[in-house]
């Protein structure tokens, strides 16, 4: 295996981290794998090792190329900060595909949390003008293939995740130019923004997440269907928001997972992947 790591922007600290699986004569996958890109949550004040690096391996280990993107946060997560990381790390895996043996075309990005918001900005942004020019995108070499999406934030709305959005806009709230604020929170309401350049997304959530509501998750799917993108979206009764993995191997000592629906979803993304990436 090889890994590999890229300074993502100015600061050293954020950064992109790549696993390559060897290629093998024995496997034929190995020639050219699809690649997974995680963007881990955490409100846009700092990325969990919950939703990193647990979640790349489990890809890897399901026959995927994987990565995990360290993206700028805190006193950095101000737009477009973060978009423009996003795109950045998608242009250097198609930059590197041939040595990595990397379909092009085959590029999901998993978020969570904010880092659900992130992927779903990158899913209905990735053609903005500004963006595309800020990380050297100007051939869509940012466009991701689908979209895994965890207890997203997906809205700017009455149930959005409020920090997440402070966070995002923090230089437009400062500002107090209402008209330009008003604007930017149009623009990172995802849902309002689905259109044909949106790719296949696959959905997860808890109906009792109580730090980011399940309408944020349901207004997504509205928004693809009537955009006839196609999706696959699952919403499990219980878990708190954060279930990560939802077993062991991201448990934090509060709940019991064992039989637990919801412990298969990576699975079942892994399932819907494969069924688009054929």
């Amino acid at each position: 295996m090889i890994k590999e790591t890229f300074q993502i922007n100015n600061s050293d600290k954020y950064r992109l981290d790549v696993y390559i699986q060897d290629e093998s004569p024995e496997i034929n996958l190995s020639h050219l794998r699809p690649f997974v890109l995680v963007c881990p949550g955490g409100g846009y004040a700092m990325t969990s090792d919950r939703e990193a690096d647990p979640i790349a391996l489990a890809y890897l280990s399901d026959g995927f190329h994987a990565g995990v993107l360290r993206y700028s946060v805190a006193e950095d997560a101000v737009y477009p900060n973060p978009l423009v990381d996003l795109s950045v790390a998608i242009r250097i895996i198609r930059e590197n595909a041939e040595k990595w043996h990397v379909d092009i075309e085959k590029i999901a990005v998993v978020g969570f949390s904010a880092g659900g918001h992130l992927a779903a900005m990158q899913g209905v942004h990735w053609n903005d003008p500004e963006i595309m020019s800020l990380s050297k995108c100007e051939n869509g070499e940012n466009k991701p293939n689908a979209l895994i999406l965890g207890y997203p934030v997906i809205t700017s709305s009455c149930f959005t995740h409020q920090g997440s959005i402070d966070a995002l806009l923090r230089e437009f709230y400062e500002k107090g130019d209402k008209e330009e604020l008003d604007k930017m929170l149009d623009f990172t309401a995802c849902e309002k923004h689905v259109g044909s350049h949106t790719p296949p997304t696959f959905i997860l959530h808890t109906y009792k997440d109580s730090a980011v509501p399940v309408k944020n998750a349901l207004v997504f799917a509205e928004a693809l269907e009537e955009n006839k993108i196609e999706f696959e979206m699952h919403i499990f009764e219980k878990g708190e928001h954060g279930q990560a993995r939802a077993n062991q191997t991201t448990d934090i000592g509060t709940t019991s997972f064992d039989k637990r629906p919801i412990a298969n979803w990576i699975e079942m993304s892994c399932r819907w992947l494969w069924e688009h990436f054929k």
